[in-house]
């Protein structure tokens, strides 16, 4: 098991970014959140497994043209969460 911090910037906010990485969540199979910043940006955290984990990563750009990332930040999480879904928080 994986987890990870995602820190995205670019148009990410009105553009159904959140629903977006949710519903790439549920294709992995994957846990955690994602939520809105007040600068702008989004912010998230994934858990599951490390390839299904790295595949969200990987794919968290693609399937709309309305979204654009300028910069994605990922850091390695070291304590997993007991969650049972992926939710978006306000």
């Amino acid at each position: 098991m994986a987890r990870k911090y995602i820190h995205v910037t670019g148009r990410v906010q009105g553009v159904g970014f959140r629903y977006h990485a949710m519903n790439l969540a549920l294709e992995y199979h994957l846990t955690g959140w994602v939520r809105n910043l007040y600068n702008g940006a989004v912010e998230m955290e994934v858990q599951g497994t490390t390839e299904a984990v790295e595949m969200f990563v990987q794919n968290l750009g693609n399937g709309t043209n309305w979204i654009r990332i300028d910069n994605k930040s990922v850091s390695d999480q070291f304590d997993l969460e007991g969650e049972t879904a992926f939710r978006i928080r306000s």
